[in-house]
């Protein structure tokens, strides 16, 4: 049977040309039939138009080629269409987060693209962000994690330079920075229609995935599919707050998990971890928000729901 390939690519990441040696070679590997047809992205588009184009076009599987803007626009349009079309990744870019988390090879065109020609589909959750910007309230979706505080500040804290040459080590140079600019402020947690007992933080992320660039896990019960996001709420205040983090970061919530002990993330006095469904956050004034390492704007109203099920992805 011949399977009918979208290919969504960004050309500011690479050329059509090493992207069809790649598919030559992932072809003849799994030794497939493929009719492919090709979608470029522009500024305009990022992905969603493309992404309808090749639905229209009767691809049974698109096959997205670009970094983590280009993935999550392809993931929004076909969890907005309802399409029921399967979803490869072809990961460029330097975060690739969504990449990372399903374990998509990265650095290796040939062997992404096998994997998004035979790979096992499987459903994963997307989470919605409707936000109030200068210009109107937007609604954005987002297959990885949202929210503003450290995360939001290295990316806007990094040089674009940087990262074009050492990639995601671009991202640890930033952190420095993002700590300067990351004071806490007066928040409203409100998660599954109970407010949080939280009226202050400095860092708020809600994912659906829950690893970051080197490895970094934040969200440690984080599952795409298992139909809820989870939330983390940073507070800490000098430097025994900082401590308490780290602690619960890197003892409470990574070693003792890999020893064995904790069957879901723990909390501590600066620290909350959570499960929910749907969330809304007013602050005290406006914070940068981002969404799958994208700079939204500032904003001090979102809310937050998920769509289970919503995609299948190789």
């Amino acid at each position: 049977m011949t399977a009918r390939v979208g290919i969504i690519w960004n050309p500011s990441k690479t050329t059509k040309q090493a992207l069809d040696t790649a598919l030559d070679r992932a072809v003849h590997a799994e030794r497939v039939d493929i009719e492919k047809e090709w979608f470029e992205t522009t500024k305009d588009d990022p992905g969603q138009g493309a992404a309808a184009r090749a639905v229209e076009a009767g691809a049974d599987v698109l096959v997205v080629a670009g970094g983590d803007g280009t993935v999550r626009a392809v993931a929004e349009h076909l969890a907005e269409s309802g399409a029921d079309v399967e979803l490869g990744i072809v990961p460029l870019g330097t975060g690739n987060l969504l990449a990372r988390n399903l374990r998509v090879p990265l650095l290796n065109p040939a062997a992404a693209f096998r994997r998004a020609l035979s790979g096992e589909p499987r459903l994963i959750d997307v989470g919605w962000l409707e936000i109030d910007l200068e210009g109107g309230t937007e609604r954005h979706g987002f297959a990885v994690m949202a929210g503003f505080g450290l995360d939001a500040h290295m990316i806007t804290e990094t040089d674009d330079d940087l990262k074009d040459k050492v990639g995601w080590l671009a991202y640890v140079e930033s952190l420095g920075r993002a700590l300067s600019a990351s004071g806490t402020l007066g928040v409203k947690i409100t998660a599954d229609g109970r407010e949080l007992d939280r009226d202050s933080a400095h860092t708020l992320l809600v994912g659906n995935c829950g690893m970051l660039q080197a490895g970094i896990t934040l969200l440690p019960d984080a599952d795409p599919g298992d139909g809820e996001l989870d939330l983390l709420v940073l507070s800490a205040e000098g430097a025994a707050g900082w401590v308490d983090t780290l602690r619960n970061m890197v003892w409470d919530n990574g070693i003792k998990r890999v020893l064995g002990g904790g069957a879901s993330a723990e909390s501590s006095e600066s620290a909350t971890h959570g499960r929910v469904r749907s969330l809304r956050v007013e602050l005290a004034e406006p914070r940068v928000f981002e969404i799958d390492g994208e700079d939204l704007g500032e904003s001090s109203r979102v809310e937050v729901s998920i769509q289970e099920g919503a995609i299948k992805v190789r």
